[in-house]
């Protein structure tokens, strides 16, 4: 493990990026959630981590499918990568087929000691444009962790658990599956092995296919707008613990006054994802 000073000299480091977000993209995001294709003029929320996947040659990427790092993320030696939260406002609707100006800035970088060994937690801000007015800021959160020993594979699924309804809560349950993780997979041009290699997801220390953080993140804003237009203003969430394949994931949402408060369980009734919307 390397020390802290040798990560601290990548803050403040910048980027600029261009693209867009095609229509067919966001209609391939709707086919996916199994909802109507969405119109040209504006996009549902969180459609913009369809656009700026980074477009390594096959040469650029490390044998966990990741582009290798070193060129905007800082170079942490820690094997595992994962988004573990984020904080997105909305400032004005997004246009599909219109490009997209990105400014992205890393904005801090901190090497701690966990429960499970070394971790390195590295934030970047992201502000994005079209057509010179801010149409969102991000924050994201990403966090390196040390290699467990490998995991063998479940099989068969733990015992479900169950939690009682809150207050105007609505739940939905879905089982994603190795189809569904591909298809988000291919959607945002994500090779990260965890998600379609289960052998490598084995040595990687997971039972499973690894749900793609941003794909559960998307599935608990689906459930909250529900096919409607209803505005979102912010929108925040965090990973408690990873989701895999073949395990029910049940989609949580609790009005209330400034939004809603959202959580993803797993089959034994545990937060996989706590999030919160503002209308």
């Amino acid at each position: 493990m390397t020390g802290p000073s040798d990560h601290t000299g990548w803050t403040g480091r910048r980027e600029e990026a261009r693209d867009v977000v095609r229509p067919e993209a966001a209609r391939g995001l709707a086919a996916l959630l199994d909802r109507a294709a969405p119109s040209d003029a504006a996009a549902p929320p969180l459609v913009h981590w369809l656009a700026f996947q980074p477009l390594v040659p096959q040469s650029g990427l490390g044998t966990d499918g990741h582009p290798l790092r070193g060129d905007f993320l800082p170079p942490v030696p820690l094997p595992r990568r994962m988004w573990a939260g984020g904080d997105l406002r909305f400032e004005a609707p997004l246009r599909t087929g219109v490009p997209l100006d990105r400014t992205s800035v890393i904005a801090d970088v901190r090497e701690r000691e966990g429960r499970s060994g070394p971790l390195v937690f590295v934030t970047v801000d992201h502000e994005v444009s079209q057509e010179g007015t801010t149409v969102l800021t991000e924050r994201q959160d990403i966090v390196y962790r040390a290699a467990p020993a490998p995991a063998p594979p479940e099989q068969t699924p733990p015992p479900s658990g169950t939690k009682p309804l809150g207050h105007g809560e609505r739940r939905r349950t879905l089982v994603p599956d190795s189809v569904l993780l591909f298809r988000y997979s291919a959607l945002t041009f994500n090779a990260h092995r965890i998600h379609y290699d289960r052998a490598y997801a084995h040595e990687e220390g997971y039972p499973g296919l690894v749900v793609q953080g941003p794909l559960t993140a998307t599935l608990l804003m689906d459930h909250f707008v529900g096919g409607t237009d209803v505005p979102v203003r912010a929108f925040r969430f965090r990973a408690e613990r990873p989701a895999y394949d073949g395990h029910p994931l049940t989609l949580c949402v609790t009005p209330t006054r400034r939004g809603a408060e959202l959580r993803a369980l797993d089959d034994q009734a545990r937060t996989v994802m706590r999030a919160e919307v503002e209308t």
